[in-house]
């Protein structure tokens, strides 16, 4: 029981954490070189059909990381720096508006700046690796081409959302990329934006279907092992919770029987059947306390390794276990409450009888 809560926890952990981007709507189309040769007259066409809000291409669809890099330098780095790894998507106008980013400063890549070419937005994870106070107009080094810091991007989560998100460089590179994200239109359903979305594709890619995926679709099978964990956990936790209730369904039986004639005494003595219920009740409680001082510590340190897979985790708190004795407890008195009730409403001259 105690593991089957704490997976639960994890896998909500991972599922409430912040992604960085709009993921809802976003469909990730591979290219191809009919795609990318027409992407202008594709994008102006997607546009006017007012089933697509925003479009763009890049080197990585927005559910996983394809690429990284080294080489970059910056103020006041260090010649082993250069060898640290970023993250690095290439991108093409209209990505951070197509992802529905909310930038912590700057702008995205634009046409009025002959100069964004050369330019760079960075993450926080990136800005913090490089000890940037401020980011913003900053000239990074990058294979030997200067990079101007033109934004500052909220840390993303593209690969496992149960990893540490890695420092990322976002560069402007139309020509460095095969995947077209498409933003649909939210006032319109998605059966019907891709009714329309699929001739004006296979009109400029005649030699391929027109085949997308969603993104948060994508990201949600990023849990499906997790969950599939969590489901046998939860289905080995019945059964081992109906077998006890068995045992004790039938140890509960067997003392009430070998107790027939106390109960008897104590009733005629003036016990109620609440009296008789407890004093059954209690023994039983004794045995689930009992179990639970030596599950927990087995519990906690099994989970706890088990943690140690995933650098985004969770921390256990003692709220588990005391949720977990509760729930026991309960179990417990309901399995052998009706047994308590029985013995306790039963005729004391019956079980006083003698031979």
């Amino acid at each position: 029981m105690i593991g089957t809560v704490i997976i639960y926890q994890q896998i909500q952990y991972g599922k409430n954490r912040p992604i960085g981007y709009e993921n809802k709507g976003l469909l990730s189309v591979f290219s191809s070189t009919d795609l990318i040769k027409n992407y202008d007259p594709l994008r102006n066409e997607l546009l006017a059909s007012g089933v697509v809000s925003s479009i763009c291409k890049a080197s990585s669809p927005p559910y996983q990381m394809w690429s990284n890099n080294s080489g970059w330098e910056w103020k006041n780095s260090k010649p082993d720096d250069k060898s640290a790894i970023f993250n690095t998507i290439a991108v093409s106008y209209d990505y951070i508006k197509t992802m529905q980013i909310n930038l912590k400063s700057g702008r995205d890549f634009s046409k009025e700046f002959t100069s964004d070419s050369s330019g760079v937005i960075l993450n926080e994870a990136a800005v913090k690796r490089m000890g940037l106070k401020e980011p913003i107009g900053e000239m990074l080094k990058w294979n030997g081409q200067t990079r101007k810091v033109i934004g500052v991007a909220p840390n993303m989560q593209m690969d496992s959302p149960f990893e540490v998100i890695r420092p990322m460089t976002i560069v402007f590179a139309k020509d460095w990329v095969n995947v077209l994200c498409v933003r649909i239109n939210p006032t319109i359903s998605a059966s019907e934006a891709l009714k329309k979305m699929a001739p004006i594709f296979e009109k400029y890619n005649p030699g391929y279907p027109f085949e997308y995926q969603f993104t948060d679709e994508q990201y949600a099978k990023k849990f499906n092992y997790l969950e599939l964990i969590g489901k046998l956990s939860l289905v080995v936790a019945f059964l081992a919770i109906f077998i006890s209730c068995l045992g004790l369904f039938g140890l509960a039986s067997f003392m009430a029987e070998q107790r027939t004639k106390e109960i008897g005494v104590r009733k005629v003595l003036g016990a109620t059947v609440m009296n008789i219920t407890t004093l059954l009740s209690k023994d039983f409680l004794k045995l689930v306390i009992i179990s639970i001082a030596i599950a927990s510590p087995i519990a906690y340190f099994a989970m706890k390794n088990w943690l140690q897979d995933y650098e985004y985790r969770i921390e256990i708190g003692a709220g588990v276990f005391i949720l977990v004795m509760i729930i026991a407890i309960i179990i417990a008195l309901a399995t052998v409450i009706y047994q308590a009730i029985r013995a306790g409403l039963a005729n004391p001259v019956k079980s006083l009888r003698t031979e």
